[in-house]
């Protein structure tokens, strides 16, 4: 991707673009920075091959169909806010939910998911990263500018309860990532709903540990589950740093992915909402069960197959990065807890 000019040309636009939206004083001016983001994604997503086609043009269908939503929203806004104060505060209560609508969907929050799994599975991997990642920061950040308790309240329930369940039966790694996005993304709202600033640092570890893994899949190009098992025959080590990362991610006491899940927990239970937080913590448990569940089988058992890929070597740079990064994910938590006791 950063050998090729045009694409470091759409991914400077890219970043500009969240910027644009992330510092707009207006609905309309978020708008076209959201317009700009899709439009210099586009082009980055298109990688000669008909699965990457397809999943450009589902992508674009519906973050256009959000975007219509998204302007016809924000002029009833505005011109309810200029010309019809008489207006009551319910109809004004219909707008905000209509721009939350939007908004929700561009992210890929449930129950507006349905485009979300089936564009991942035909992007590369750093694509898929850009989606899971980068492409969230606009719609949260202006998701918490408008925050409608009743609605982010079911938003958050299906978030959890999707994420979790649909990660069930899925063969496909970056399927599996997309189902544990969208139960990030209902932690990542509850953050939001409990804490200005909270989910800022859950999106921040959770960038952090999508990075971990996805530039491990990438690098020896990792789609399947099957592929896990077989791989790494020849390197036990990194076998090991890869499941405890994955691990890491899905919020597993003492790594790194735990602490966000923390604050939140002790954030909710310091509010007595203890039955979102119960619904929660059990939702997250079935996650974690098929992470566990995949790394259980490829630790124990002995799964054999024709491998092509004995002679990738890491260069020591990469090796280096990579493990340092593996560390900061299994011993983090240890290394903050220890940092602040010192403090």
């Amino acid at each position: 991707m950063f050998n090729n000019s045009s694409k470091i040309l759409f991914i400077f636009i890219l970043m500009m673009s969240t910027m644009i939206t992330i510092s707009s004083n207006s609905w309309l001016g978020a708008w076209m920075g959201l317009e700009i983001n899709l439009l210099s994604f586009i082009p980055l997503m298109s990688d000669n091959n008909l699965m990457s086609n397809e999943a450009s043009l589902k992508y674009f269908l519906t973050q256009a169909l959000a975007s219509s939503i998204l302007f016809f929203s924000s002029i009833l806004f505005l011109y309810q806010n200029n010309f019809m104060n008489q207006m009551s505060y319910n109809n004004n209560n219909y707008i905000c939910m209509m721009i939350l609508s939007a908004l929700l969907m561009k992210s890929g929050t449930a129950p507006f998911h349905f485009w979300f799994p089936n564009v991942m599975e035909g992007l590369s991997w750093m694509n898929s990263l850009i989606l899971m990642t980068w492409q969230k920061i606009g719609p949260l950040m202006l998701i918490s500018y408008l925050i409608i308790k009743s609605m982010l309240f079911w938003c958050i329930l299906f978030s959890i309860i999707i994420g979790s369940l649909g990660g069930f039966n899925q063969t496909s790694l970056r399927k599996l990532m997309t189902f544990s996005s969208i139960n990030h993304l209902g932690w990542m709202l509850m953050s939001m709903y409990s804490n200005e600033s909270l989910w800022i640092n859950y999106f921040m570890f959770y960038t952090f540990l999508s990075f971990n893994l996805i530039f491990l899949f990438n690098m020896f190009k990792l789609f399947h589950m099957n592929q896990l098992f077989s791989l790494f025959m020849f390197n036990k080590s990194l076998k090991f740093s890869l499941f405890l990362n994955l691990l890491s991610l899905g919020g597993l006491p003492p790594f790194l992915g735990f602490i966000p899940k923390w604050l939140t927990i002790q954030y909710l239970t310091f509010n007595n909402q203890l039955f979102l937080m119960s619904v929660m913590i059990v939702m997250t448990l079935l996650t974690l069960f098929f992470y566990l569940r995949l790394c259980y089988t490829a630790f124990m058992l002995n799964y054999y197959e024709n491998n092509w890929n004995y002679n990738i070597y890491f260069k020591n740079f990469t090796m280096n990065f990579y493990l340092l990064f593996s560390f900061i994910s299994t011993f983090g938590l240890f290394i903050i807890s220890f940092m602040f006791y010192l403090i």
